[in-house]
């Protein structure tokens, strides 16, 4: 396995093909530091022997000791360890890790590639280039990131219906050593930071729209490839340093006729298994979420506790029912993830079918519960920025700079007019309270927050895939059961109805 300093020596190595402000840069740009040290985390930890056990796989193909962000999952307790880790590291950083897309779109590609090939009878290989690349891909220990959103141009349209095909990524001529694609993906965390780019359909297909069902890997460093990347960080700290300076690395990765030997091919053309691979990587990654949002929901429940203390109003019964809800949000959302990986095994929903086996073993967590917990999760965390604002005021927006708590004129007298706690060191409090500013008013922050809610799906695509899974209609027939329902064909057996005249005025008689 590599190490943290490995990786970056190698970032170094790559051809420059990233574009950050107007300019070409190198993948170690001191503007994408914050991002590079959070990945490195998952270098370190792997290293660390009390981690080893959770942080470490056995390859399913060599029998080799592997990082875990490389592995395929081959049991449950293999979804059980990846959501621990997850959850793990995204409390050791207060935000995303930026690994786990491409080990997300790792295990989607190990099932669609095998059952592709399958249904075409050994005419073609993709598994087989699969297990070679991900051979590789293990043993050099590499970060990759999953490139599945298209720039989609008119939303209403499906891929074939563009006015511009190349809204969506596509193959555009199809030679007799590989595939030549043109198109743009977006919103790509880590692109720039990857050593390689794992592809996949961003939704599902018709039986006419073979072009865009294409799946494959290329080096980050790719010729004809450019990323276009935005950074958004905390703010840089001058006097004060902070314990953790969070970061995130987007990218928008563009193929420009851009050749793809048929050794890194995994679909092509295969639109039945295009449209499960899309599926099956959303699947993957909202199981990830259910392991970093409760580490976002617990890092969000820190900071309102310490927003409580700080202002000296943490008794107060309403900071407890707040706390207490997220708390459940963090708990429902893990434990939902939880039962997902409980639940998984090598089987996947198939619309109008049904769950049925699906890929080499390979398993898969149960799509209701990741969706559940990752929409829970997606639309409960501006309910928690807008608990941590309450519960904090207005402090984090209006705190004077660095530079005026060291000037000498001015320190002294917002280290004493800052005090809300006395038994809470002035300098303290000024740290955190600059520290809750980064969560709720920087630029940063608001990335994050649009982060947290659309990344993995935005919430309307969790219950789509919900509502279009759920046995809806077994409880319909549980509810016609308790309400002594026969069939909706036989009528009603209605009691006759007398009408009687008497003292009163008409009376009824059944």
């Amino acid at each position: 396995m590599r190490t943290r300093g490995d990786w970056i020596d190698g970032l170094r190595k790559m051809r420059r093909n990233v574009y950050l402000q107007g300019e070409k840069v190198a993948r170690d740009d001191e503007r994408m530091e914050n991002a590079i040290n959070t990945i490195g985390l998952t270098f370190d930890y792997a290293e660390n022997k009390k981690y080893a056990d959770f942080m470490t796989a056995t390859s399913h193909i060599t029998g080799e000791t592997i990082n875990r962000f490389c592995h395929v999952h081959q049991s449950k307790e293999d979804l059980h360890k990846k959501q621990d880790v997850t959850r793990f590291l995204c409390q050791k950083t207060g935000g995303c890790i930026l690994r786990c897309m491409g080990i997300d779109g790792v295990n989607a590609i190990s099932c669609a590639s095998y059952e592709a090939d399958k249904d075409n009878n050994g005419a073609t290989e993709y598994f087989t280039n699969f297990i070679k690349w991900l051979e590789h891909f293990q043993r050099e220990d590499l970060v990759g990131c999953c490139a599945q959103t298209d720039a989609k141009g008119n939303r209403p349209q499906r891929p074939s219906q563009q006015k511009d095909p190349d809204a969506y990524v596509h193959m555009v001529e199809r030679k007799s050593d590989g595939i030549v694609v043109r198109g743009c993906k977006i919103h790509i965390s880590a692109a720039s930071l990857s050593d390689e780019v794992i592809v996949v359909p961003t939704r599902s297909l018709l039986p006419e729209e073979k072009e865009w069902a294409v799946a494959f890997a290329i080096p980050g460093d790719w010729e004809d490839v450019k990323m276009v990347v935005r950074v958004s960080n905390v703010r840089p700290r001058k006097h004060f340093e902070k314990g953790v300076e969070q970061g995130l690395n987007e990218a928008m990765v563009i193929f420009e006729d851009t050749f793809i030997p048929w050794e890194r091919v995994f679909l092509c053309g295969e639109t039945q298994h295009a449209s499960v691979l899309a599926l099956l990587f959303a699947l993957y990654h909202r199981h990830s979420y259910c392991g970093c949002k409760p580490a976002l929901s617990d890092v969000m429940l820190g900071t309102t506790a310490l927003a409580a203390e700080y202002n000296g109003i943490h008794k107060e019964k309403h900071i407890r029912d707040k706390l207490a809800h997220m708390i459940m949000v963090a708990e429902l959302t893990y434990a939902a993830g939880f039962t997902g990986s409980e639940l998984g095994g090598p089987k996947v929903f198939m619309p109008g079918v049904g769950v049925v086996p699906y890929g080499p073993g390979t398993f898969i967590p149960d799509s209701i519960y990741c969706n559940v917990g990752r929409c829970l999760a997606g639309e409960a965390y501006y309910q928690e920025m807008e608990i941590l604002a309450d519960v904090s005021g207005g402090v984090p927006a209006t705190l004077p700079y660095e530079e005026d708590w060291v000037n000498p004129e001015t320190g002294y007298l917002l280290e004493k007019y800052s005090i809300r706690n006395p038994d809470i060191s002035p300098q303290n409090q000024h740290l955190f309270w600059r520290h809750v500013g980064d969560i709720l008013c920087s630029a940063y922050g608001g990335a994050f927050a649009l982060a947290a809610v659309h990344g993995g799906g935005s919430p309307i695509m969790e219950k789509i895939a919900i509502t279009g899974q759920y046995d809806i209609e077994a409880r319909k027939n549980m509810v016609k059961y308790l309400a002594g329902i026969q069939t909706d064909a036989e009528p009603m057996a209605h009691t006759k109805v007398e009408a009687r005249v008497g003292r009163g005025g008409t009376r009824h008689r059944r």
